[in-house]
């Protein structure tokens, strides 16, 4: 598995990221997602999935920290790391939807931008934005 991040950046990614889980507000699924977002400046956003009775307005946990982010002015960003489970338990990995990828094409190069799924500090697996959302449109798509 070929990384730009160091193993310390890895651990501490996932560390943040299952951190999050308990903060997800996951009524009516009861899944739970927690994401870390790592910036090139070396802040990390936090998000978690924010469900509604609608469905429709919900959040997942990655666009939560890209928004915080952006929202902040930050537009730049090296990896995320993404962990979740049933009540918050991780029993696998926990791919990112195609919404969230859409976000990720918006602010994230695809060759470099590396996303981390995880089961803890041990078991994850690294792929690029390209890997996981191979011919995606993004801003380079409309010059």
């Amino acid at each position: 598995m070929k990384t730009i991040l160091e193993k310390t950046e890895i651990k501490e990614l996932i560390e943040t990221a299952i951190k999050q889980l308990p903060k997800a507000y996951a009524p009516y699924s009861g899944f739970r997602v927690g994401a870390a977002l790592l910036a090139e400046n070396g802040n990390v956003y936090t998000g978690c999935n924010i469900e509604n009775a609608a469905y429709t307005p919900s959040n997942c946990a990655e666009r939560t920290a890209f928004f915080k982010a952006v929202g902040e002015e930050v537009r730049c960003f090296k990896a995320i790391c993404i962990v979740g489970g049933k009540d918050g338990m991780i029993k696998d990995y926990t791919e990112p939807c195609g919404v969230c990828r859409q976000v990720m094409m918006e602010f994230c190069n695809p060759e470099t931008f590396e996303i981390i799924l995880a089961k803890n500090t041990e078991n994850y697996k690294i792929w690029t934005l390209q890997e996981l959302f191979p011919m995606g449109f993004g801003p380079g798509n409309l010059v």
